[in-house]
């Protein structure tokens, strides 16, 4: 499941880069979403014809030993074979969106020594991700990556991997039927960079 990843283009660049599906795409006002973004901290999202920031995590409830309230957990992955859930199925029908995405990390390596290894396109800075979002109580609007099984360069590191979508398919995922987009949910059929690092994987935020 991917929990960290980077967007290290600018409000401008990534506005250029939808207009494949948004010609006349609204900008909201720039925020102060970090380059390097976390579960429960603000990113940027194509959603309704317009670019703008939300929290990455649908807010879940939780409660401690004897039941008191505590702070909400960001979900912040929805995997592709449980869309149909109670949890999703409301956003996966009427609320789908693009994430746009330089790179994402997983975690390898042994116990108490995981780096982060990086993913990406071989020649682009900039690729989108299929998400869902919707309206919260706790966060105002949150967004989520959609899960699918891992491709051939994902899979010696997890055994999934973001939904990336293909300029030719972003229509689809936004517009389209449940169904049509549930079909999108596939593993990457095309070449990706993989980055191995010494970065710690748990690094500050």
């Amino acid at each position: 499941m991917c929990n960290l990843y980077r967007m290290t283009k600018s409000q401008d660049e990534v506005a250029h880069f939808f207009t494949a599906i948004a010609q006349d795409l609204e900008v909201a006002p720039a925020g102060n979403a970090p380059e390097t973004v976390y579960p429960g901290y603000p990113g940027m999202v194509l959603a309704e014809g317009r670019l703008q920031q939300m929290v990455w995590g649908f807010p879940l409830q939780m409660k401690g030993a004897k039941g008191q309230p505590l702070k909400p957990k960001p979900v912040n992955n929805a995997r592709a074979d449980k869309l149909g859930s109670g949890f999703w199925a409301p956003s996966f029908r009427e609320r789908r969106c693009l994430i746009p995405v330089s790179a994402f990390a997983e975690a390898e390596g042994p116990k108490g020594g995981k780096t982060r290894t990086w993913f990406a396109m071989p020649d682009e800075g900039l690729f989108a991700v299929a998400g869902l979002w919707r309206p919260t109580a706790e966060w105002g609007a949150a967004y989520t990556m959609v899960m699918t099984e891992a491709c051939q360069y994902v899979q010696g590191v997890h055994d999934r991997m973001p939904v990336i979508l293909r300029r030719d398919d972003w229509a689809d995922w936004l517009d389209g039927s449940p169904d049509a987009a549930h079909l999108l949910c596939r593993p990457f059929p095309d070449e990706m960079r993989v980055t191995r690092t010494d970065e710690p994987w748990a690094g500050r935020r």
